[in-house]
């Protein structure tokens, strides 16, 4: 059969070739959103570090200046107590930053102070109670801060710096390639003379920076005990009994106010927000690819059904001829079916290397990973389905035509 449907395809090869084009073109195309949707949805999903999201808000208070170094940290405290007084707060620790949230300090690390080029940029959140409590993060070597490690920095005035820090594997792995237990090793914020030294104290499993970058630099991140004065305000983490979150939240909001002998602003923000408004962008690239995709698929399929139809009322004739001769309903219709899939093969094999082409382009301008070869085949089955079933219609019309009436001249 194979012989007849190809000498029909040559003589009229304008049709075949536009079905074969856009069955290119959708794969090629399809493929590649479909993978670019599973990788943004897989960084969406990615795990932060801080457990029980759900549980987690943060909590930024602004006001007016308080007076000295000793008055604002005074004050810190009496909101730190504050905030954990408030019914159903598990946890509560003063923090310059969050995982997520887009904003942060970020800084050079080196592990020799004479190094030139900075071995990682990591973020720091600097802490003024224990984030790992507060967080529950996975502490996989080492230790937490103890109270006699907090350095207490007024902004304005202080030069004083922290000596110990906590870092995620991520950072350890890239500071210290092939060491196993990195706590103890010394590292740099900064390089030359006017470098900070560092000591690592624990590592934790992961903690993502507020960037949440899509490769590994997104768990480059570094805690140091720092209490922080001379800014605008603090902000404060909490974590919230199972259940509990929204209702605390109003109500830490009314606590601190109430609290405070000065007029103060107060906003909090669930972690959850943070997720949402970190991969909003990735959400709505994903939906816009599902929708460019299925709308694809219907142009496809279009295409295939209007083609075909096409060639049932061009070839009505030579169907009743066949008809006549002995042909049966099957036969033409295997016929038909035979020929698009033809068409779509031929579309497909094209599809995979214009889908090659332009992952590679993806990959060289976007750093996004290569594309498997199972969405390339994935796509290619699902567009041989789709074109079997839009030429069935037209084809079971076509063998469906008795003799005397499609050798009927007009």
């Amino acid at each position: 059969m194979a012989h007849p449907i190809l000498s029909a395809l040559w003589r009229n090869k304008t049709g075949p070739l536009l079905v074969a084009t856009q069955v290119a073109l959708s794969l090629a195309i399809l493929a590649n959103a479909l993978y670019i949707v599973q990788v943004r949805q897989a960084v969406a999903a990615r795990p932060s570090g801080v457990a029980h999201e759900q549980q987690i808000f943060g909590v930024e208070v602004r006001r007016m200046g308080v007076g000295t170094h000793q008055d604002e940290l005074a004050l810190q405290r009496r909101e730190t107590a504050t905030l954990r007084a408030v019914a159903g707060v598990q946890a509560a620790a003063a923090t310059t930053q969050a995982p997520l949230t887009r904003s942060g300090n970020y800084s050079g690390l080196t592990t020799d102070r004479k190094q030139v080029v900075m071995q990682a940029n990591t973020t720091n959140y600097m802490v003024g109670d224990s984030i790992v409590q507060a967080w529950e993060l996975q502490l996989v070597a080492g230790r937490d801060f103890l109270p006699n490690e907090y350095v207490e920095i007024d902004m304005n005035t202080s030069k004083e710096s922290p000596r110990v820090a906590i870092i995620t594997q991520a950072l350890a792995r890239k500071l210290f390639p092939g060491v196993d237990n990195v706590v103890g090793k010394i590292f740099y914020n900064g390089n030359g003379v006017s470098a900070r030294e560092l000591q690592v104290v624990g590592v934790v499993e992961r903690l993502q920076t507020p960037a949440a970058q899509i490769d590994e630099r997104g768990e480059f991140s570094t805690i140091v005990p720092v209490r922080l004065t001379g800014m605008p305000g603090s902000d404060y983490t909490v974590r919230a009994e199972p259940g509990q979150r929204d209702r605390v939240m109003k109500e830490v909001e009314a606590a601190l106010r109430a609290a405070s002998p000065t007029p103060i602003i107060v906003r909090t923000k669930s972690f959850e927000e943070f997720r949402s408004l970190r991969y909003r962008a990735d959400y709505a690239m994903a939906w816009m690819l599902v929708t460019v995709s299925v709308l694809l698929l219907l142009i496809t399929a279009s295409g295939i059904v209007g083609m075909a139809s096409l060639w049932v009322t061009q070839r009505r004739k030579q169907i009743g001829v066949r008809r006549a001769l002995g042909a049966r309903r099957v036969d033409i219709l295997r016929y038909f079916l035979a020929e698009n899939f033809m068409i779509t093969s031929a579309g497909v094999v094209a599809g995979v290397l214009l889908g090659l082409g332009l992952n590679q382009l993806l990959v060289s301008q976007l750093e996004l990973p290569r594309l498997p070869p199972v969405y390339l085949a994935g796509g290619a089955v699902l567009l041989w389905l789709l074109g079997l079933a839009a030429v069935y219609g037209p084809a079971w019309r076509a063998a469906s035509i008795s003799p005397a009436t499609a050798t009927r001249s007009a």
